[in-house]
């Protein structure tokens, strides 16, 4: 089956969102958990986080950056167009029960991950703080949607150029310092943001939760390829994640890994062409 395009937003040059007709998906996806789709048959298996879920109109949205060459490929396809392969939900969901205030910090476009755990928690009840940081405004998705699941929002960017300047760091520290006292922090954006956000936590004792995004192939556990050392143990994070408790991930490990293929990505976006409308397999 085919999987098709309902709509697509663009957010800014390089991210926009997308929203797939994929209602088995659907029907089970929960918040933290994962799909991973292929574009056509010669494309690259993508893992993509589920940014949101409608299970009656049977739909996935995901938010995508561009920046590789499949991200390329997929920002020329528009509503009506298919995509061969839509798997998923795979991962294990976010554990959000039992938490009566929580800080959830997004950074970029982990914000879009950040969005379906807020609006969880703020539906089973739960008081959420949401702070969500950006390299600018113009860079700034979600602000609408992230409010009306938030008892309280703070967005900053690097520059001010929002009128808020600062790293989500400094706005989780002041709320902690002004006597809010949070059950639970979820963090999710690039990993030095990740880090700084559990050494903050830890000085505190709030238990963190980090969403890990390593390289991806398969999403079941065979490849090897996403392992994360968590309390100096090997995971998976398709199958034993992506969610960790983040006082225990090996940060310095997870950073030399996610630099690993980075001049293979950058080669494969210079080198390679856009597929869309190809009939023939590339060279």
């Amino acid at each position: 089956m085919a999987y098709r395009i309902l709509s697509k937003e663009t957010f800014n040059p390089q991210v926009f969102k997308m929203e797939i007709e994929a209602p088995l998906v659907a029907k089970k996806a929960e918040p933290g958990q994962f799909i991973i789709l292929r574009i056509d048959e010669y494309g690259e298996r993508v893992p993509f986080t589920v940014s949101d879920f409608d299970r009656e109109k049977g739909s996935i949205t995901i938010i995508v950056q561009i920046v590789g060459k499949t991200t390329r490929d997929l920002s020329q396809l528009e509503e009506g167009d298919e995509l061969l392969d839509f798997a998923g939900p795979l991962g294990m969901p976010t554990e959000l029960e039992g938490f009566n205030k929580v800080a959830v910090i997004g950074g970029g476009l982990g914000t879009a991950i950040a969005y379906p755990q807020a609006k969880k928690l703020h539906a089973i009840g739960s008081k959420v703080h949401t702070i969500a940081g950006f390299r600018d405004k113009s860079f700034i998705i979600l602000e609408d949607e992230l409010d009306k699941v938030s008892d309280k929002l703070v967005i900053t960017t690097d520059d001010g150029s929002n009128g808020t300047k600062g790293f989500v760091t400094d706005r989780l520290k002041e709320l902690i310092e002004s006597g809010e006292k949070y059950d639970a922090v979820i963090a999710i954006g690039p990993l030095v943001m990740m880090r700084a956000v559990c050494r903050l936590t830890e000085e505190y004792g709030i238990k963190t939760i980090v969403s890990m995004n390593p390289v991806m192939i398969d999403g079941t556990g065979m490849c090897g390829g996403c392992r994360v050392i968590v309390g100096g143990e090997t995971k998976f994070a398709c199958v034993d994640g992506p969610d960790f408790d983040g006082h225990l991930i090996d940060w310095d490990s997870a950073l030399n890994r996610q630099q690993m293929f980075k001049s293979h990505e950058k080669r494969a976006c210079d080198e390679g062409h856009c597929r869309i409308g190809r009939i023939s397999k590339p060279d």
